[in-house]
């Protein structure tokens, strides 16, 4: 069906947001139910994303795919599988994919809303899925139009398994707020943050050409946005004030990356609740004034910090973006 009928057929559902590729596909998120068409030339729709939070029900056979726990999930897939003779393979997430069926899951963190009111993590992931035409289920998230709603060629892959370091087994480093994380830093160039981090070449790099439709290969600079250090567990986020990039922010791995203390609270791999809790705590004790960042969290004012949610198998667990004074978390 085309573009206008699966408006159709979903109520005349409102649409949040939408955006064209360069070789006319195009996708379009249907904001009041949970629901991304992904359209191909022709405006014929080729793949639907169902959201983990506000996405409709969606059952195959008897198995429930959407707002799961992703470890019962998977296990029943693998079952249904089993029984229809289908192959299951893991995606680039780490969720089961099965080509027969044109179904690729995915996770997002749960939320909930607080006592006054107000959006709040949860400390688990629930279950998403992508769903789409015969013609792509061999690849999905390696084909068109698919790639072009969700790229994550320089995405960092995972297996289907979520080791987590313990306190004991990782570094620590200091903190200097607006200043520096650790060894790395504000302003340092990429190869001095290599240099500053042992020599440790970069896991992935990931950034863009200037302008939405040129792509690796085309004319054009291509601008490096940021390195990813799988051993170190960081990665280094830049930006360019003088057309250079600098070291702007750095993001430390909530599985693997070092541990950081802010006031005697651990800030890595800490239960999103309880952490978000103990900086409340510590906001109210000290009278200090209290900021929410953009993902909802806790932190007193004038710290350029914010505190992420990655995901631990079925539990989600807490990383943290350090930032420079002028970056925008």
């Amino acid at each position: 069906m085309d573009s206008d009928e699966a408006e159709a057929a979903l109520g005349g559902a409102r649409n949040g947001h939408s955006q064209v590729a360069a070789d006319g596909g195009f996708w379009v998120r249907y904001q009041d139910i949970g629901v991304t068409g992904i359209y191909g030339p022709g405006m014929i729709l080729a793949g639907v994303a169902i959201d983990a939070m506000e996405g409709p029900l969606v059952r195959l056979q008897e198995v429930e795919l959407i707002a799961r726990v992703p470890s019962q999930a998977s296990a029943e897939i693998q079952h249904l599988a089993r029984r229809e003779d289908a192959a299951v393979r893991v995606n680039w997430s780490g969720d089961p994919e099965i080509a027969a069926w044109g179904v690729s899951m995915g996770t997002a963190l749960e939320y909930g809303i607080s006592s006054t009111g107000h959006p709040e993590r949860k400390d688990r992931m629930i279950t998403s899925a992508l769903f789409v035409s015969a013609e792509l289920a061999d690849s999905p998230y390696e084909t068109e139009p698919v790639r072009q709603w969700c790229d994550v060629r320089e995405r960092a892959k995972n297996s289907g398994s979520w080791p987590v370091k313990t306190d004991q087994e990782r570094s620590h480093w200091d903190w200097s707020p607006q200043k520096a994380v650790g060894p790395l830093r504000f302003g340092m160039t990429p190869q001095q943050v290599a240099d500053a981090l042992g020599g440790e070449a970069p896991s992935g790099r990931q950034g863009h050409f200037p302008y939405w439709w040129w792509r690796r290969g085309a004319a054009g600079q291509w601008t490096l946005t940021h390195d990813r250090f799988e051993r170190t567990g960081v990665t280094a986020h830049y930006w360019y004030p003088a057309g250079l990039p600098e070291l702007g922010a750095v993001k430390v791995h909530g599985r693997t990356g070092p541990q950081i203390t802010y006031a005697g609270i651990p800030l890595i791999g800490a239960t999103p609740s309880r952490l978000d809790e103990a900086m409340l705590q510590h906001i109210e004790d000290h009278d200090l004034g209290l900021l929410f960042t953009p993902s909802g969290s806790p932190i007193p004012p004038g710290l350029q910090f914010d505190i992420n949610a990655t995901r631990a198998g079925d539990t989600a667990i807490s990383e943290v973006t350090f930032a420079s004074a002028d970056w925008e978390l």
